[in-house]
């Protein structure tokens, strides 16, 4: 049935620019509202899967359980694809730097930090004699508390994309190109702030389109995610690390250089190399298959006859 995702995609998204237009109308992504309004616009896909659920008229237990809200039947595998999150998406963010490094697309500064430093000074926070140690607390803190402390808006997030849509587009059209499909409709919920350049100001508007084709890979790899284990709380915990650790890891470039980020780190052009790799791997040699279809919304009742 076409309503539920109609529902979804009209509060996701409805909401979503409804959000955002306060940026749109004054300061842009510089805005002081630019934080409070893009942790608001998170929690937009779950308003949409609680519409689509009111339209079930199932158990909200039931309705969890076929939303990825439990730990899956398999409650130890699920354990460990959060920890394997937690730990892998700071490894695939160093890593993509790295490899980015190593091919020329990036400049890093790893003894003077100077892209660091000068990040402080414009933030008015006179850099410290020894940068080193405040930049790797930093990447530490984000490593290990950024899952923590971003889990809620992510879970937000991701019970509309990974919970309730990723399984459904699945379920109708394949494994890869379901996962597929809904990374692209992730990405394309961004455009009120990615029209705004957002994660590539030097694209301006064409960031949208750059995002989008990052939350397509990101997207499958989260998807698998969901389905390998039957709960959504793995994709919670690598969306929340990686919006911890992508932007920590560019700060490693350096300053008469900047980091070009749309060719460098997780989310340029060397980051989709890095997740497109691993997205075949997994899917070659730890397959997962369409999951069961949630409840779907009852037939309404018919008129006895006269």
């Amino acid at each position: 049935m076409k309503k539920p995702l109609i529902v979804f995609l009209v509060l996701a998204f409805g909401l979503s620019w409804a959000a955002a237009l306060p940026l749109w109308f004054g300061g842009g992504l510089g805005s002081p509202l630019m934080q409070p309004l893009g942790a608001l616009m998170m929690f937009t896909p779950s308003v949409g899967v609680l519409g689509v659920w009111a339209l079930s008229r199932t158990p909200f237990r039931e309705w969890a359980r076929h939303t990825g809200l439990t730990l899956g039947e398999r409650k130890g595998r699920t354990i460990a694809m959060m920890l394997a999150a937690w730990l892998g998406v700071p490894v695939l963010t160093f890593l993509s730097l790295w490899i980015s490094a190593a091919v020329g697309l990036v400049s890093l500064d790893l003894s003077g930090l100077s892209l660091f430093g000068a990040g402080l000074r414009a933030n008015g926070v006179q850099p410290p004699v020894d940068l080193s140690t405040l930049a790797i607390v930093q990447i530490l803190i984000a490593a290990v508390a950024g899952p923590v402390l971003n889990a809620i808006p992510a879970l937000g997030e991701e019970w509309g994309w990974r919970g309730w849509l990723a399984p459904r587009l699945v379920a109708s059209n394949g494994v890869f190109a379901g996962l597929l499909m809904s990374g692209a409709v992730w990405g394309l919920w961004h455009a009120p702030l990615t029209l705004l350049g957002y994660n590539y100001p030097r694209l301006g508007s064409w960031a949208a389109l750059a995002f989008i084709g990052f939350c397509m890979l990101a997207g499958v790899l989260l998807g698998w995610l969901r389905l390998r284990t039957g709960s959504v709380w793995p994709a919670v915990v690598a969306h929340a690390s990686l919006n911890a650790v992508a932007g920590v890891a560019l700060l490693l470039g350096d300053a008469a250089a900047p980091p070009n980020e749309v060719l460098a780190g997780i989310t340029g052009v060397m980051g989709w190399v890095v997740l497109a790799l691993l997205c075949v791997v997994l899917l070659r040699f730890f397959p997962v298959r369409p999951p069961q279809r949630a409840p779907q919304p009852a037939p309404a009742e018919s008129e006895p006859a006269t």
